[in-house]
């Protein structure tokens, strides 16, 4: 094997042991196709309130301008989707199911440290960052590019054996790796299940989502109160949503996580309408403490709650 074919095999074996689920390669670069369809998509102003999403126009394009001399690009997919869905028998209100246990940045944040540590310690002196959900990266696009799925019409990405319930991380390197190939299959076919089952029409046209008008938006990234045109059409999301997800019809395919940190508080299961709309600060830090939902603060999740119990 070739110094590059050994990385690759070394990367492979690493991800899998450090409970990956899919792992892919591709070579670090401009990514020239994607740069027209990202200023579109923000001359649209489908980012909302979300302003951090225009900054970093070149880095996001770029990860050699993320980490000088960058030769790789690894995608790495780690499931998230759980045994059971969160449900009580006294509420009807939702959580996103990624939100469920402890949020995944911190996760996989640890497995990427871990991960740079081994490499470093198999081949020497690598250059290199870890990046979750962080940073200006296009992570589903190269995860494309790596082999490991395509973009669907809700522009999330889509793997034939998993579907897609799972978070997308990356380690750009300074070391020459063999790239996979892309997979330049759509898989979607005629199917439109996303598009006409969201609540809010976010979805505009195959693989393009007005960010402003989805409910994940809604409830956690929009700061200000929740314009009264959506009233009626949350569905009782209250952080998050997965009404595009849990139509597709590839998500068949998937199969519960193993991650102990991904397990729901105990005390959430038990949860009746009139708790979510009581909860005080000291329960929200108690049962929400290492959550994803924290990123509403008490305040954000009751003016959710209070949206949707007014419809």
């Amino acid at each position: 094997m070739t110094p590059a074919e050994t990385n690759a095999s070394l990367i492979k074996s690493t991800a899998k042991r450090l409970g990956f689920d899919f792992c892919g390669v591709a070579k670090a670069g401009f990514l020239e196709e994607e740069a027209p369809r990202l200023e579109d998509w923000l001359n649209g102003n489908y980012n909302g309130e979300m302003g951090y999403l225009a900054n970093h126009f070149d880095k996001r394009l770029d990860p050699t301008k993320l980490v000088e001399g960058a030769k790789t690009v690894v995608s790495l997919v780690y499931n998230y989707y759980p045994e059971e869905k969160l449900s009580s028998e006294s509420s009807d209100i939702k959580l996103a199911k990624y939100a469920y246990g402890e949020d995944y940045h911190f996760v996989i944040r640890d497995k990427l440290n871990e991960f740079l540590e081994i490499l470093r310690e198999e081949i020497g002196e690598i250059d290199g960052r870890g990046f979750v959900d962080s940073a200006p990266v296009m992570e589903r696009q190269w995860a494309q590019k790596a082999g490991l799925g395509w973009l669907g019409k809700n522009s999330l990405l889509l793997n034939r054996e998993m579907g897609s319930f799972f978070f997308l991380a990356e380690l750009i390197i300074d070391l020459e790796v063999t790239p996979d190939i892309p997979l330049a299959k759509d898989y979607c076919g005629t199917c439109t299940a996303c598009v006409d089952a969201c609540p809010t029409n976010a979805i505009v046209e195959n693989g393009v989502v007005d960010g402003s008008r989805c409910i994940s938006y809604l409830t956690i990234e929009l700061k200000d109160s929740i314009p009264n045109q959506f009233k009626g059409q949350m569905e009782n999301w209250a952080f998050g949503c997965d009404i595009c997800q849990d139509v597709c019809p590839w998500n068949r395919f998937s199969k519960p996580h193993q991650e102990p940190r991904f397990q729901a508080h105990p005390e959430l299961a038990g949860f009746s309408n009139r708790d979510w709309q009581e909860i005080t600060e000291e329960t929200f830090r108690k049962v929400f403490k290492k959550s994803a939902v924290k990123r509403t603060k008490l305040a954000g999740l009751k003016r959710n709650v209070d949206f949707l119990k007014s419809n």
